[in-house]
């Protein structure tokens, strides 16, 4: 044996994983998504990743997902929210009454008019952001523990909207608010392709300007073969999905109807796909939004800085007082967001809108690899936690599990998950 492969200094090969520089958490999150995904379709008989249903999966997830982005920099920052499932019934209320109520009858402005739909989304984003900002004063300014101000907010916030509407389901909502429901707004095969090759260009473009970046800056990059397999893996995902979405054909009476609406006639033997839906467009955006406001930003780096050391980040002179109203306005007008995705799903606001969301959104956010001491999170992390927390929901229901099974199943989920976090976190250093 050389005396090279004996010294202290020698090069150890790196695995396969390794030079790919996958976090090996979120590729064994990623398995297990498979694995339940595989397993609930062999149990449901074919069903489960049909087409449909993943369609049906993608809407559902949706307005959790977009919650949990802002979650990761709540809890981040040694924070937590219970309120984001009251605030977003309160913001759907609110956008409600102005949709059936206020603009038409009070202002007269008609039903249908272009104006309703923006006014009521602006009016339920500056609820949302306005009593998200009011938390983060109540916990940054006055010290009161994030805990008490969001479970007081759990408590009042879902009941301000119950004598808002008077109890009543508020509906139907507008037909241009509806697009961001999910099936009720989709762009259709030829831009859903049109934009899977935009963002297949974009994923590949942002792997060579960041390994030019490194290489700019002396750092070492993964070797050429790496960065193709990483390419052709987001790719295969990014248009693999759309042509999922693609394959969903809408039902023929549904075309029916909208070729009579137009004064046309279906052509004998004519089948569409709906393609991707406006909901999912939307998260697209925001997580791409949250992740360039973690990563890129000044913001994003004081939100970690505070997270990891909240005493040295006050002493380097960070305000960590207006960064905590920051954090909880921004999470509020995500709140704001996602009701307006639930609502427009549904197509009327109703009073049990966004019940234990809350839970699901916390959970979303710990199962992906958000560390409740702070510090530790991630944008993309979040939204795959969200879209496990559905799938396991979505194919235990499915399946015939009772909904009390359902949500024991959902606990013990995530204490696990914390359980292998705080293992993972201890293995590879996480704590100190």
């Amino acid at each position: 044996m050389s005396d090279t492969a004996n010294a202290p200094g020698a090069a150890r090969k790196r695995s396969f994983i390794e030079t790919l520089e996958i976090d090996t958490r979120l590729l064994g999150m990623i398995g297990a998504f498979v694995v339940l995904c595989l397993v609930f379709h062999f149990q449901t008989d074919g069903r489960f990743l049909t087409p449909r249903n993943i369609f049906t999966l993608a809407i559902q997830t949706v307005s959790v997902a977009i919650m949990a982005t802002g979650m990761v920099f709540v809890i981040v920052t040694r924070h937590i929210d219970l309120s984001v499932g009251s605030l977003l019934a309160l913001c759907s209320a609110v956008m409600g009454m102005m949709q059936v109520v206020v603009l038409p009858q009070m202002m007269g402005i008609d039903f249908g008019s272009p104006l309703i739909a923006p006014v009521a989304i602006a009016s339920g984003l500056v609820v949302g952001v306005a009593i998200g900002a009011f938390n983060g004063w109540l916990i940054g300014y006055l010290g009161i523990p994030s805990f008490i101000v969001t479970l007081g907010g759990l408590l009042i916030w879902r009941n301000v909207a119950w004598y808002l509407t008077s109890g009543q389901t508020i509906g139907p909502l507008d037909q241009t608010f509806q697009l961001f429901g999910g099936i009720n707004g989709t762009i259709g095969p030829f831009w859903s392709w049109i934009l899977g090759g935009v963002g297949t260009a974009a994923a590949l473009w942002g792997l060579w300007s960041a390994r030019r970046a490194k290489q700019s800056h002396g750092f070492a990059v993964k070797p050429v073969w790496a960065e193709l397999v990483m390419g052709g893996v987001l790719s295969a995902a990014i248009l693999g999905f759309v042509a999922i979405v693609n394959a969903y054909e809408v039902p023929a009476a549904r075309l029916r109807r909208l070729f009579e609406a137009r004064g046309e006639t279906l052509p004998e033997g004519y089948t569409t796909g709906y393609g991707l839906p406006i909901s999912v467009l939307l998260l697209v955006a925001v997580a791409i939004a949250m992740t360039v406001i973690a990563k890129r930003t000044r913001f994003g780096r004081y939100i970690f800085a505070t997270g990891g050391n909240p005493d040295a980040a006050e002493l380097s002179g960070i305000n960590t007082r207006l960064l905590t109203v920051k954090i909880f306005a921004l999470l509020g007008g995500l709140c704001a967001l996602s009701a307006v995705v639930a609502s427009a799903r549904l197509t009327n606001h109703a009073n049990d809108i966004g019940t234990l969301d809350e839970l699901r959104v916390i959970a979303a956010a710990v199962i992906g690899g958000t560390a409740l001491s702070g510090g530790m999170g991630t944008i993309y992390g979040a939204i795959l936690g969200a879209i496990i927390m559905q799938s396991l929901q979505s194919g235990m229901a499915m399946v015939g599990v009772d909904a009390p099974f359902q949500n024991i199943v959902v606990g013990s989920v995530l204490v696990l998950a914390v359980l292998i976090d705080i293992i993972y976190r201890k293995r590879t250093g996480g704590f100190k």
